[in-house]
């Protein structure tokens, strides 16, 4: 009725003046309620620490480079708005260890934050790895990078006042509003203490309320981080798939999973992206598979009115070269940048394969190099 009667003002004062009056000039010079913005959202896999990427880094001088890991994709991680990494060991302190305990050099941690990346996520199954007291020491060192690289965390809150604050995080961006829920199925070492703690994916009370938390502080986006599966399957189970429909029952926008150490299978569930597993970044692993992970991106998009949409994703394939494939270091590789370029790797059979294990897991999974074409999901929270 408002527009109506203006326009009807309008259109009778133009008929009385030859020149516009002040009414028109206000409704013709009015703005939209909000800027058009794109913010993207990076993530990657496992970041992992096993004894010979220790030895590999360890210098003369007693510290530790690991200057080559991101050195392919870091443009990609810095350009991001939010860009979010799994962490998948302990800043433990020493003795340095890898697998079955993780614990990694500090460097290593500082490392990624220098590369762009601005949250860990601290939810794994390794994040116990040396107990309650390296758990501690692990986000005290994360505190640190807090206030000197400006990163956040999630996933592992040192007692109840961080947890309130973290589960879930809520990271903004251009004015857009990203909620980040992470959660394990479980840890091999427990803690024995209350604090820090990790939420596990059997605590669907917990979850469902840092979900509902989202919505009430109006995020635009609600992104459910697991970790979860069966590792070395590149098809999700059905515990998965099942965990999966109630996160997005519960109000998911979309799920990205981690911890198979492969990358496994996408599929859409009313309308939202489900990415089972993207597999590890960096690590020492060479089992069939292991060595190829995914970089994925979101891209939301709100316009003038604020409506908000996500674009569909686009997926990067990489290939964690190990020392003596590609150089003498660890790599990580965006396949699709290498594909013909087999005249620069020191060792061909390396070459051959990460295409051998590029075509498989295309294949078997469906999940092609580039931007997906159907997806295209939006996602106006407004009430």
């Amino acid at each position: 009725m408002g527009i109506f009667i203006a326009c009807s003002l309008g259109q009778a004062a133009a008929q009385s003046f030859p020149f516009p009056t002040e009414w028109e000039k206000l409704w013709t010079q009015a703005v939209p309620l909000f800027h058009q913005d794109t913010v993207e959202i990076c993530i990657l896999g496992d970041v992992m620490m096993h004894t010979k990427q220790i030895e590999k880094a360890a210098a003369e001088d007693g510290t530790y480079d690991f200057s080559s890991y991101f050195r392919a994709i870091k443009d990609k991680i810095s350009d991001a708005d939010i860009a979010i990494a799994n962490m998948e060991f302990t800043l433990g302190g020493k003795p340095y260890s890898g697998y079955p305990c993780f614990s990694a050099p500090d460097e290593l941690a500082e490392y990624v934050a220098e590369c762009g990346v601005d949250v860990f996520l601290c939810a794994n199954n390794h994040i116990f790895d040396k107990g309650a007291s390296g758990a501690m020491r692990t986000l005290e060192m994360y505190e640190m990078l807090k206030e000197s690289h400006g990163i956040s965390t999630t996933g592992l809150s040192k007692d109840n006042e961080a947890f309130e604050k973290e589960f879930p995080l809520l990271v903004r961006a251009k004015g857009i509003s990203v909620a980040l829920v992470n959660f394990t199925y479980g840890t091999n070492i427990g803690s024995g203490k209350e604090w820090p703690k990790v939420i596990r994916t059997g605590n669907r009370r917990e979850i469902e309320k840092a979900i509902s938390k989202a919505e009430d502080a109006d995020a635009d986006i609600t992104v459910a981080l697991p970790h979860w599966g069966q590792e070395y399957k590149l098809q999700h189970s059905e515990a998965q798939e099942e965990t999966a429909r109630w996160l997005i029952g519960q109000g998911a926008d979309m799920i990205i999973g981690t911890h198979p150490h492969v990358v496994q299978d996408y599929q859409e569930i009313d309308g939202k992206p489900v990415v089972y597993s993207i597999g590890n970044a960096v690590s020492n692993m060479s089992a069939t598979n292991t060595q190829v992970g995914l970089m994925t991106t979101i891209r939301i998009i709100r316009d003038r009115n604020g409506d908000v949409t996500m674009m569909p994703v686009e997926f990067t394939y990489l290939w964690c070269s190990r020392p003596g494939g590609f150089d003498d270091t660890y790599t990580v590789i965006p396949i699709r940048e290498y594909l013909d370029r087999r005249n620069e790797w020191k060792n061909p059979w390396d070459y051959e394969k990460m295409i051998s294990s590029y075509d498989r897991i295309r294949r078997e999974t469906g999940i092609e190099d580039g931007i997906r074409e159907k997806q295209d999901t939006n996602i106006n929270h407004n009430k």
